[in-house]
């Protein structure tokens, strides 16, 4: 049996919910063979991020080539980059290795506010890696940085998604989370030509860590299956939705989401 591949390029999380670990959790419930390059090591829970300890060029260079050199992943995700250097290699590696499917989730900050991205690497990012990308899915306050403008209107929402395009990605993802001011969640994605909404009942809970990380691994992950983008965004939509609603209710702070609970509904147990 052949399996699927993906590659998540991005930061650990001791905590367990965000960042690689989050990636390979979503990989294995969607059947897909999951692959690391990590770019940073956090010490954070779920009340917060106690430290950040970047890994040096080479060692991120090295772990790209190992990759290259042995695997053909189907689709590429990245999360936290950290810094343009980071940035710039990745970009150049993807072009090497002809990866293609690049899914962008440009993690700036994490739930607790602690900066994720040097701010020289918004600059890089634009230039370098949004023109590679497949599909970009920032959260609202990634998307007022990359597009430049603030953002509380769906139509605004819109016109950083053009924006977006316009620097190069195929599609653009609007994550709608972080509107807290509405009871149901609008993510608007836009393919260059059309604007598309999903609408959800937002869930009120504060285990909500890792969303942004764990949506975007399941667009890659369908997308290695070889999944449409739209239909790997409607699967990881549905994915994320029930990883929220089912809460584990684990840690203090902003607790995980449940990345068992997609599996689960579709075989029907509780």
């Amino acid at each position: 049996m052949t399996f699927a591949q993906a590659l998540t390029i991005a930061g650990s999380d001791s905590g367990g919910g965000a960042g690689i670990q989050a990636d390979l959790k979503t990989f294995q419930e969607l059947h897909v063979y999951g692959m690391t390059v990590i770019t940073a090591i956090t010490a954070q829970n779920t009340t917060g991020v106690q430290g950040v300890f970047p890994v040096n060029l080479e060692g991120v260079t090295q772990q790209l080539d190992s990759i290259g050199a042995d695997f053909q992943p189907g689709a590429i995700k990245t999360g936290m980059l950290y810094n343009a250097e980071i940035i710039h290699q990745v970009a150049e590696k993807c072009r090497e290795y002809e990866w293609s499917n690049l899914v962008v989730d440009p993690v700036m900050i994490a739930k607790g506010g602690a900066t994720l991205l040097q701010k020289e690497a918004v600059r890089a990012l634009v230039r370098e890696l949004l023109p590679y990308a497949l599909i970009t899915t920032p959260n609202l306050p990634e998307a007022e940085l990359l597009a430049d403008m603030s953002i509380s209107t769906l139509s605004q929402r819109e016109e950083a998604a053009r924006r977006m395009v316009e620097m190069g990605s195929a599609y653009v993802l609007i994550k709608g989370g972080h509107d807290e001011h509405k009871g149901t969640v609008i993510d608007v994605w836009y393919d260059g030509k059309s604007y598309h909404y999903l609408e959800n009942l937002r869930i009120v809970t504060r285990h909500t860590h890792g969303t942004g990380c764990t949506y975007s691994a399941a667009i890659t992950a369908e997308l290695a299956k070889g999944a449409s983008a739209p239909e790997a965004i409607d699967t990881a939509r549905t994915f994320i939705q029930a990883a929220i609603e089912d809460e584990l209710g684990i840690g203090q702070g902003h607790g995980p989401t449940n990345h068992f609970a997609y599996q689960r509904r579709l075989r029907g147990e509780s």
